[in-house]
């Protein structure tokens, strides 16, 4: 199953931590570090599901529920240092839908997201999603590329490298992270970004869409 996830957390460590762990149980993650942002990046990409911490600069975790709260019913779950009976029932009061004081166990933070997204009827199953980035198109179910109306033949290895890109665009994955799916050098990555640009770029020597980021990796925007 998985869910697109958006995380709101000021400490960069912890978030990179709830990130990892969220993304290896198959969700896409977005992350952001004020409560501003969280509202915004809300409204803008409609997640599956809020991962909040409630001490957040600009605007505060309690402050962004109660925001995000008169416009959408997205699952919310808050995590903080707070861990008073009155800051757990406020937290409910807000709309909360867990509550989870630090420090706590990774893992066990995955298990109630992955039981809110059931519970909520907002996880789905991988395959069964259709990405889209710009007119860009992949259909893990039918195993298509197409741009506009046209279809784009890859092989099985530059489909499954086109399909975790288009799962986070604008998300910078570094060589290593690409391996993760079966490429055995990361030469290997290059070449295959090198014939994806062939076939879904208008000119592959001026990428518009699969860019290189120097000295980290690959985009797809």
């Amino acid at each position: 199953m998985c869910a697109h996830i958006l995380v709101a957390e000021d400490n960069v460590h912890q978030a990179e931590l709830v990130r990892r762990y969220l993304e290896h149980d198959g969700h896409s993650v977005v992350v952001v570090h004020d409560g501003r942002a969280a509202i915004d990046e809300t409204r803008r990409r409609n997640p599956d599901l809020l991962v909040l911490d409630v001490m957040m600069p600009l605007v505060d975790g309690i402050d962004v529920m109660r925001a995000i709260r008169t416009e959408s019913d997205v699952p919310i779950v808050l995590l903080t240092a707070r861990s008073t009976e009155d800051d757990v029932l406020l937290g409910f009061d807000l709309g909360a839908d867990d509550y989870i004081t630090k420090p706590f166990r990774p893992r066990q933070m995955v298990a109630r997201v992955r039981t809110i997204l059931r519970r909520t009827g907002r996880a789905r199953e991988t395959s069964a999603t259709v990405l889209k980035v710009g007119d860009l198109t992949v259909d893990p179910i039918r195993h298509e590329v197409r741009i506009e109306d046209e279809l784009i033949t890859l092989t099985p290895a530059e489909f499954r490298l086109l399909a975790k890109m288009a799962a986070q665009p604008q998300r910078v994955f570094t060589r290593e992270q690409l391996l993760e799916d079966g490429f055995i050098t990361a030469r290997t990555v290059d070449v295959h970004m090198m014939k994806l640009r062939r076939k879904i770029e208008k000119d592959s020597r001026r990428p518009e869409r699969l860019l290189t980021v120097y000295g980290i990796g690959y985009k797809l925007v």
